[in-house]
């Protein structure tokens, strides 16, 4: 018992130092050698990004996003033990992952809205529940024009997703607890959504 509570707290913070890598910070820094949190919205993430260095960063930070919250949740169900049927050791990098994006050690805890970190441990939680999601994300963002629109809804739909695949309660719950932290996130956005003034994608 005490080495599976150990190999949970090993995975959480593997987990959490592997999702605090700055990609989007890193790389307007090397570009440009401005902060990416002086601009915008202050996020760290591909949107943001977006503004500073256009489209083509905006997609390579969104993938390496994706990669940096897909692999510590891989990395889980192969080598630790606790993984069982369950779920659980998957689940706890998931969680951790996200957090790491969303409150990186190695920027004073500011970072980004943990959508596409948040995507990449779904696709490996199960690659056909994130293929969906990600589907979703991109034609919701497409017809409304509103990343964080597509963002929302994605993500508010991806619990139930996984409870029509038939996937582990675990999964589950960590797609609920998970879309009610990134809508959280999203909570200035929404209020630009309602008064009318938030960015389009264009």
């Amino acid at each position: 018992m005490i080495f599976k509570i150990f190999e949970l707290l090993l995975t959480a913070v593997i987990a959490y130092l592997i999702g605090s890598i700055p990609t989007g910070y890193l790389i307007v820094k090397a570009k440009t050698g401005q902060d990416i949190r002086n601009v915008g919205s202050g996020s760290t993430g591909a949107t943001n990004v977006k503004r500073v260095l256009g489209k083509k960063w905006f997609f390579t930070v969104m993938v390496l996003d994706a990669i940096k919250g897909a692999f510590p949740v891989f990395l889980a169900k192969i080598f630790v033990s606790t993984a069982s049927s369950i779920g659980l050791a998957p689940v706890v990098a998931a969680i951790a992952v996200i957090v790491g994006h969303s409150k990186p050690i190695f920027l004073g805890f500011k970072g980004g809205k943990s959508v596409a970190s948040g995507v990449g441990t779904i696709i490996a939680l199960n690659w056909v529940a994130g293929i969906i999601i990600a589907m979703t994300w991109g034609v919701i963002t497409y017809i409304t024009k509103y990343v964080s629109v597509g963002s929302i809804i994605a993500l508010a739909l991806s619990p139930f997703i996984m409870y029509f695949l038939d996937l582990p309660v675990a999964y589950i719950c960590y797609c609920a607890l998970g879309a009610i932290y990134i809508i959280y996130l999203h909570r200035e956005n929404i209020k630009r959504l309602i008064n009318g003034n938030e960015n389009k994608v264009r």
